[in-house]
């Protein structure tokens, strides 16, 4: 089954984007900062000038763009005057102040935190799933980049939906400590060096509980229902960028993995979906790789995606325990499809179908 017009057509797009971009990245020393500078490189993004740009405490810091060496300049005085796009990886509060700066200015904010995300004057996109929601980005000149756990999901929920129509979805996620940032991924390493040396012990910080050698059932907040933030974020993501009639019930686990985030997803479809046909098409969906062989090692685990572009998906069955139920596997590089790829792949969008430079 071939894959729905319009996202192929801007899954191909991205890949054609004309010359004369100016690009500012903020928070480019940051793990998602960096990662978006690797990516606009790798994939040969056409930017005349990429700037990087950081807090105060961090200027004149090395950052690597391909080939080339960038010095962050200090983001609290840049005038992003005459830029195109700022990518954003900051936090929401340091966010608030200077993303509107930027867009007031005619530079168009992608960002990655979660301010913007439920703004219904803010589109919330990923390229594959709802390239068209594009077009709203002039209403504040913001783009929304979707929570790292959300992402993943939708690239593979949409091409189903479009077939046999999602009602309901229960997800549970395996996410690594690199979605926490730096702090998360030095607590695991401390932390395992630490069980070996009883001597040097090292108490949670960034974690509630110790996170070496275990697994933790609470991702951001709790709020009154008992839910997480970051199970609320599922929810509410889910239904602004694919379909508001979805149902989604998340729970959310820290796990100790460094990079890749992992899902265990189950749907419930209107009309019923054989799995062999699901496998299918999502086979010759944008954005995916199918890795699905019913023996040892047939399927994608995080350590394998750690670099990769693609969302992979394994372990595709029926859920004998309804009429129209499937199971999948989905893993991600958070750190790519989660946050910064996205982010990239959103300026080729709007490069392609608004800005259209060259």
């Amino acid at each position: 089954m071939a894959p729905n017009g319009s996202i192929a057509r801007a899954f191909n797009d991205m890949m054609e984007v004309t010359v004369g971009y100016r690009v500012a990245v903020v928070g480019a020393t940051g793990n998602v900062g960096r990662e978006m500078l690797n990516i606009l490189a790798e994939r040969q993004f056409p930017a005349d000038e990429v700037v990087a740009l950081a807090s105060r405490k961090s200027i004149g810091t090395q950052v690597s763009y391909g080939d080339k060496t960038l010095k962050t300049r200090d983001l609290e005085t840049f005038d992003f005057t005459g830029f195109d796009m700022a990518l954003f990886a900051i936090g929401s509060d340091a966010t608030k102040i200077y993303a509107p700066k930027a867009a007031k200015v005619g530079c168009v904010v992608i960002d990655n935190s979660s301010l913007y995300r439920y703004d219904p004057a803010v589109p919330l996109i990923v390229p594959e799933v709802n390239p068209d929601a594009i077009e709203g980005y002039s209403k504040k000149n913001i783009i929304a980049n979707p929570n790292c756990s959300t992402a993943q999901m939708v690239v593979a929920l949409k091409p189903l939906h479009d077939r046999a129509t999602i009602k309901r979805v229960v997800v549970s996620t395996y996410q690594s400590v690199s979605g926490a940032g730096k702090g998360g991924t030095d607590e695991l390493w401390d932390q395992t060096k630490s069980i070996y040396n009883p001597t040097d012990d090292k108490p949670p910080k960034t974690f509630t509980k110790q996170i070496a050698f275990n697994v933790i059932p609470h991702i951001d907040v709790f709020m009154d229902d008992g839910s997480t933030k970051e199970e609320w974020k599922m929810v509410a993501e889910t239904k602004k960028i694919i379909d508001k009639s979805i149902k989604v019930t998340a729970t959310c686990v820290r796990v100790p993995v460094f990079v890749g985030h992992s899902e265990s997803i189950n749907i419930e479809t209107e009309e019923f979906l054989d799995e062999d046909e699901a496998r299918d098409i999502l086979r010759e969906s944008p954005g995916i790789m199918v890795i699905d062989k019913r023996e040892d090692g047939g399927y994608v685990t995080p350590i394998e995606c750690v670099g990769e572009f693609a969302t992979f998906v394994s372990r595709i069955r029926q859920d004998s325990t309804i009429d129209n139920g499937l199971n999948f596997w989905c893993v991600s590089d958070n750190l790519r499809k989660g946050a910064a790829l996205n982010a990239v792949q959103i300026a080729e969008l709007l490069g392609n179908r608004v800005l259209k430079k060259g």
